[in-house]
């Protein structure tokens, strides 16, 4: 009886003991854990990351059905080098900023099953690297921002995307750079603004009507003006 008394409070002092190593191991681990985790949420959430639009280019005159090239190039101007460079564009004006497609607007018209127009329409496999036969932007969560990769400090991405004029009209595309990997990390410019742009572009019906000029130079007729031509 006695014996298995003493056997009885042994093992509860081993089982206390261990509890307690237990207990004491759990909160190591956990404290290194959190080590970790703050470590790397500083990591993700450092910047603001320095950038600069080095050239945007887009045909500011365009023809229903014509293919053209829009071309953003940006360059790190910062130190560190960029998670994932993220650019988003989109139509200006309340139709366009309320569209959910990149190039195009929503139709005011109430009862539409599906009520977003594009005004362009973007190509397979764009947008790409200038210079690269593979797609380098990746679509994110929103259809308007497309992820082309970490940019090293120093270094240029020029990226390009092939369009297709639906739609006639006076538009502007709005475009701006960021950083796509969590949303914390912020771009700016050298000036602490952000970076971005846009780019005005009509659409027209028909082809302009042109002439070869005296000088062999094809040039647009200009209703009222007259040309070298025309004299």
């Amino acid at each position: 009886m006695g014996g298995k008394r003493r056997h009885g409070r042994r093992s509860r002092i081993g089982a206390g003991a261990a509890g307690a190593a237990i207990a004491i191991l759990s909160l190591s681990l956990a404290s290194c854990g959190d080590d970790s985790s703050s470590s790397s949420d500083a990591k993700e959430s450092a910047g603001p990351y320095r950038v600069k639009v080095v050239g945007a280019e887009f045909p500011a005159k365009q023809r229903l059905g014509q293919t053209s090239l829009l071309q953003i190039g940006v360059r790190n101007s910062g130190r560190e080098t960029i998670p994932a460079l993220a650019i988003t564009v989109s139509v200006a004006g309340e139709q366009g900023q309320a569209s959910s497609l990149p190039f195009g607007i929503r139709s005011p018209e109430s009862g539409l099953a599906q009520p977003d127009r594009p005004v362009w329409v973007l190509s397979e496999k764009y947008p790409k690297l200038v210079g690269s036969d593979k797609s380098a932007g990746a679509e994110n969560a929103s259809r308007k921002t497309f992820l082309f990769g970490p940019l090293k400090a120093g270094e240029t991405s020029e990226t390009v995307w092939k369009l297709t004029a639906s739609r006639t009209g006076a538009f502007r595309l709005l475009y701006s750079v960021g950083n796509g990997l969590s949303g914390e990390a912020k771009t700016e410019t050298a000036a602490g603004g952000e970076p971005g742009g846009s780019i005005a572009a009509r659409i027209t019906e028909v082809a302009p009507e042109t002439i070869v000029t005296d000088s062999g130079e094809v040039v647009e007729v200009q209703p009222g003006k007259e040309t070298q031509a025309n004299r």
